[in-house]
C-alpha cells in the first residue's frame, strides 16, 4: 500500500517530534516535510508533494488559518487536518471557513490522529464530535453568508449527512448502508453539488446546523461526547452473496443451507412460512432424512449469530408461529429494500421527464448489485430469486440505457449495453437498444451485425427467429427511418 506522505506545521518542536513518533513509517506515513510557521508551507509543498498538512492553528507569524486560507486559494490540493485544543472554538470555525477538511484534538489518543490523517487522505472529512456543538456555534456567530436551506431532503440524502456527521469515513458509511465505497463518493459528490456546499467538512457542519445531526452539550468542563448510534442493527445483503452485520461486524451465517434456510424468511418478513414449505424452498425433491426435524437445530443456530446486543427483548428476529418461523422486519435493513426505493425514484424522475436524474438513479440500483444474487445458495427458492433479481437488473439496465439514448448519450448508452448483451446473448430488448444506439452514432453495419449475432444465436440455441421489435429495428436500420428508431 502506498505510504500516505504527510507535512507537519506547528511552531513547536516538541510538537512536531511526537508527531513523527504516531506517524510512523511501518503504519503507513512518510512525514515529507516540517514547517515552524504557516508562512512556509508553500515553499515546503513546493519541494515536495503531500497527500495531507496537518496544521497547527496557533502560529506566531501565519497562523493555520490564514496559511489554509492562502493553500485553497491555489487549488483544492491537499487536505488540511488542523490541531488544536478545547479551547479553541474560535480559531476551529475559521480553519472550517477557510478550507479545512477537519481538525483533531492535541490531546487526543494517537490512534484517533492515524484515524484521521488516513480518514482525510481518503476524501473524508474529520470533525470530532466531542466539540463540533460548541464550533458551530461559533461559526454560525460569524458566518459571512447564510447557510443554504435544507429544502427537500431525500431520504439518500439524510442517511449520508447523518452518517458524515457522525465521523463516519466513505469505507465505514459504505459499510453501514451496505453499498460500495465508490457509490457512497458519488453520492456525496452530487449531494454537495445540490445543496452548494464545499466540501465533506461543509456537510458535516451543515448536517449539525440543521438538526439532522445533534450533539450532546454540557454546561461545564468539556463537552461530553455525543451518543453513538447503536452499533447492533441488523443489516443484510442479498444482492450478491449472502452477507449480514451487526453494526459494523460482519456475522458467520453458518453452512450454505443454513443460509438458504434464511434467505426464504428474510426475503418474505412479517409471513409465516410453514415448516414444509421451507423444507421444499431450501432442499427441494430431496428433503433430509429427518424431515422438519432439522428446522430447529439451524433455527437455533441463526437466532445465536443474528442477536443484536441492543435487544432488551429475548425474542429473535426469527420467531416462530403456529405453523412455521417468521422474520420481523422490524429495525432491519437490507439491500433490497434500497434497491426498490432507488427505482420508484427512478420511475418517478422519468416520469417527469427528468432523464438525467432516472438515469443516475437507475446507475445507483445497479451499483446495489455485487455479483450474482444469493450467489452459491441451494434449493428452489434461492434459484427463483437469484432469476427474478437477475430479470430486475436487465429491466434497470434497458431503462437506464433509455433515459441515455433520448439524452443523446449514444457512446456511454452502447458502451454499456454492449457488455450486458455479451452476458445475456438471447436478450433481444438490449440487442433493439445496442443497435438504437450505434445507428445513431453513424455505425450502421455494427447495428445490422448485432442483429445478426442474436439471430445466429436464437436459430442455434432455440431454433427460434428474433421477435417483432428486433425485426422491426432491424428493418428501420436498413431503411434509416429515423422516425422509428425514435431519433426524429
Amino acid at each position: 500500500m502506498t505510504a500516505i506522505r504527510v507535512l507537519l506545521v506547528d511552531d513547536q518542536e516538541l510538537v512536531r517530534s511526537g508527531l513523527r513518533r504516531i506517524l510512523r513509517e511501518r503504519d503507513g506515513f512518510t512525514i515529507v516535510g516540517e514547517c515552524g510557521d504557516g508562512a512556509e508551507v508553500p515553499a515546503a509543498l513546493a519541494a515536495a508533494e503531500a497527500d495531507v498538512v496537518v496544521m497547527d492553528l496557533r502560529m506566531k507569524h501565519v497562523d493555520g488559518i490564514e496559511a489554509t486560507r492562502r493553500l485553497r486559494r491555489t487549488g483544492a490540493r491537499p487536505p488540511v487536518l488542523a490541531l488544536t485544543t478545547f479551547d479553541d472554538d474560535e480559531l476551529l470555525a475559521g480553519v472550517l471557513r477557510a478550507g479545512a477538511v477537519g481538525y483533531v484534538l492535541k490531546d487526543s489518543p494517537a490512534e484517533d490522529l492515524i484515524r484521521a490523517v488516513r480518514a482525510v487522505a481518503a476524501g473524508d472529512a474529520w470533525l470530532d464530535v466531542a466539540v463540533t456543538a460548541r464550533v458551530l456555534t461559533a461559526y454560525r456567530h460569524a458566518a459571512a453568508h447564510p447557510e443554504p436551506a435544507p429544502g427537500s431532503l431525500t431520504p439518500e440524502h439524510l442517511e449520508l449527512l447523518r452518517a458524515a456527521g457522525r465521523g463516519g469515513t466513505d469505507a465505514e458509511i459504505a459499510g453501514t448502508l451496505g453499498l460500495s465505497e465508490s457509490v457512497v463518493k458519488t453520492r456525496f459528490a452530487r449531494l454537495l453539488k445540490e445543496l452548494g456546499l464545499r466540501d465533506r467538512a461543509a456537510a458535516v457542519v451543515y448536517a449539525f446546523d440543521h438538526g439532522i445531526v445533534t450533539a450532546a452539550r454540557t454546561t461545564a468542563g468539556p463537552p461530553a461526547p455525543a451518543p453513538r448510534p447503536p452499533a447492533a442493527r441488523l443489516r443484510f445483503s442479498v444482492l450478491g452473496p449472502l452477507r449480514a452485520w451487526r453494526g459494523t461486524a460482519a456475522l458467520d451465517l453458518g453452512p450454505v443451507r443454513q443460509q438458504a434456510l434464511l434467505a426464504a424468511l428474510l426475503l418474505r418478513p412479517d409471513v409465516v412460512v410453514t415448516d414444509h414449505g421451507l423444507l421444499d424452498d431450501v432442499w427441494g425433491l430431496e428433503p433430509p432424512g429427518t424431515g422438519t426435524g432439522v428446522l430447529p437445530t439451524y433455527v437455533l443456530r441463526l437466532r445465536s449469530c443474528l442477536r443484536a446486543a441492543h435487544e432488551t427483548s429475548k425474542e429473535s428476529v426469527i420467531r416462530r408461529g403456529r405453523a412455521g418461523y417468521l422474520f420481523a422486519s422490524d429495525g432491519v435493513r437490507t439491500d433490497l429494500t434500497r434497491l426498490r426505493e432507488l427505482d420508484q425514484e427512478a420511475k418517478a424522475a422519468a416520469g417527469t421527464g427528468d432523464l438525467a436524474t432516472a438515469a443516475e438513479l437507475c446507475a445507483d440500483a445497479i451499483g446495489l448489485f455485487q455479483g450474482e444474487p444469493l450467489a452459491g445458495l441451494p434449493g428452489p427458492f434461492a434459484e427463483g430469486e437469484r432469476l427474478r433479481l437477475r430479470e430486475h437488473r436487465l429491466s434497470l439496465a434497458q431503462r437506464k440505457a433509455d433515459s441515455q439514448l433520448r439524452l443523446g448519450r449514444y457512446a456511454s448508452a452502447a458502451d454499456e449495453l454492449s457488455t450486458v448483451l455479451a452476458a445475456h446473448p438471447h436478450r433481444e430488448p438490449i440487442a433493439a437498444l445496442l443497435m438504437r444506439a450505434l445507428y445513431a452514432r453513424g455505425l450502421r453495419t455494427d447495428a445490422l451485425a448485432v442483429y445478426q449475432r442474436v439471430h445466429d444465436r436464437l436459430v442455434r440455441d432455440f431454433a427460434v427467429e428474433p421477435g417483432a421489435e428486433l425485426t422491426r429495428t432491424r428493418t428501420a436500420v436498413l431503411e434509416g427511418d429515423d422516425r422509428s428508431l425514435g431519433f426524429a
